[in-house]
């Protein structure tokens, strides 16, 4: 709340509005189709890694599958909307700009790699690290958060750097190599052992953020400098779009991996180790086939999931109270899940790391440093340096014959011999 009352306060008494004003009218049509595609499409996600019937997880589920094939049909509804309205909601034009799709795929790549990594560590230290390490579950999200701070110092350190070089520089050279310092985490992460010291996680943390820091500024800035001045607001409001629906999906896509990983060997751990410590092996086994999406948002909301399991049932008050103190102790889940655990690891970073390689590659493709210095062109020639000097310049013949001409030859240019302004620019 203090970030955000100052941030507000600074934003009003020193920003200025400098940007191009134009009357516009709400593309209804587009807005409805985008809204309820992409919430159908969000909602079957959450739904999809809850279980249903006798599986683990929801995909097969009829109202998954409608909410999907409902979503992805509005979604295609709303693609076709977008070329046929005046003034669309999103402007799939700009999409001809190399930089602003280059930049957007690069971004929504990370957003799920991020999104992804932040509920993997998450469970990591809660459910397994912090507990080995003395920390009550009750206590874990608390100090998961204050040992993750290396990522944020990461992040918060890099990004202003970047971003300031980058615009003396550029921003495929930033990006891309924050994209390599990002995937290069992941790999690093994989390697490790689940039950880690400290200063090397700290280390990889750091070099996540660092890496993230590197790659948002400078790609936020590529984007918005790629676009005609009056296409900015649309050109932002995609972006961020793109950005927030990766890490909505994220949600959906590292829980999927995670639970395919523990459903392979969890069931046969946790049985094992509860008939162990005297319960009965029906109710073992009953408690062991439960969906493991349980046991993970238990660790989330800092719940001894095998304490909760057991009260449920009815079980843990007719055990022993030797047994009762080591099923609800800080060693028993944690030691019973990270085998199962760590193989949904190595899964969900090898995505994770596979994102951040498609985000490098996406910036590299961006091609070198451009500014759209026109504010009045159409976005359909902005991904021709010829085309944005001069739109005549398409005519291959000796003299243009357009309404833009003046002359005999006063824009009889030919398309392969860019002016002195276009070479300018390109070098810009």
């Amino acid at each position: 709340m203090p970030v955000g009352i100052y941030g507000t306060a600074w934003a009003y008494f020193k920003l200025r509005d400098s940007g191009e004003r134009n009357r516009g009218r709400i593309d209804w049509w587009g807005n409805g189709t985008f809204a309820l595609g992409l919430g159908a499409v969000l909602v079957a996600l959450t739904i999809g890694i809850q279980p249903y019937g006798g599986h683990t997880m929801g995909w097969t589920s009829p109202v998954v599958v409608g909410l999907l094939v409902g979503g992805i049909s509005l979604l295609v509804a709303f693609a076709l909307i977008e070329t046929r309205v005046a003034e669309p909601m999103f402007q799939l034009s700009l999409f001809k700009i190399r930089a602003f799709t280059a930049g957007n795929v690069a971004g929504l790549a990370v957003a799920i790699a991020r999104g992804g990594l932040q509920f993997t560590l998450i469970i990591w230290l809660q459910g397994i690290w912090l507990p080995l390490h003395g920390y009550s579950f009750s206590d874990t999200p608390l100090w998961a958060g204050i040992f993750l701070l290396p990522l944020t110092a990461g992040l918060l350190i890099a990004g202003p750097v970047s971003g300031a070089l980058s615009d003396r520089f550029g921003a495929r050279g930033f990006a891309s190599a924050g994209m390599a310092v990002f995937g290069a985490s992941f790999i690093g992460l994989i390697l490790m052992p689940v039950i880690f010291p400290y200063w090397l996680f700290a280390l990889l943390t750091f070099a996540n953020g660092v890496g993230g820091g590197m790659f948002a500024a400078p790609n936020s800035a590529s984007i918005m400098s790629s676009v005609p001045a009056r296409y900015r607001g649309a050109a932002s409001g995609m972006r961020a779009t793109y950005q927030n629906s990766g890490t909505a999906l994220s949600i959906g896509v590292f829980f999927s991996l995670m639970i395919a990983g523990l459903a392979a060997s969890l069931p046969q751990t946790l049985s094992r180790g509860l008939i162990r410590y005297g319960v009965p092996s029906a109710a073992a086994h009953h408690i062991a086939t439960l969906p493991p999406v349980s046991s993970l948002f238990a660790a989330v909301l800092g719940v001894n999931p095998v304490e909760h399991l057991l009260s449920a049932a009815g079980l843990l008050a007719a055990l022993p109270q030797a047994s009762q103190q080591v099923l609800t102790g800080r060693q028993f889940f944690p030691e019973l899940i990270s085998g199962p655990f760590h193989q949904g690891l190595v899964i969900a970073l090898s995505v994770s790391a596979a994102l951040a390689a498609l985000a490098g590659v996406a910036s590299l493709l961006r091609g070198g440093r451009y500014i759209h210095q026109d504010a009045d062109q159409p976005p359909q020639l902005a991904h021709s340096a010829t085309a944005r000097a001069n739109p005549a310049s398409t005519s291959t013949g000796p003299a243009s014959t357009g309404p833009a001409s003046t002359g005999p030859a006063s824009t009889g240019r030919s398309a392969t011999s860019p002016t002195a302004a276009d070479t300018t620019e390109e070098k810009q």
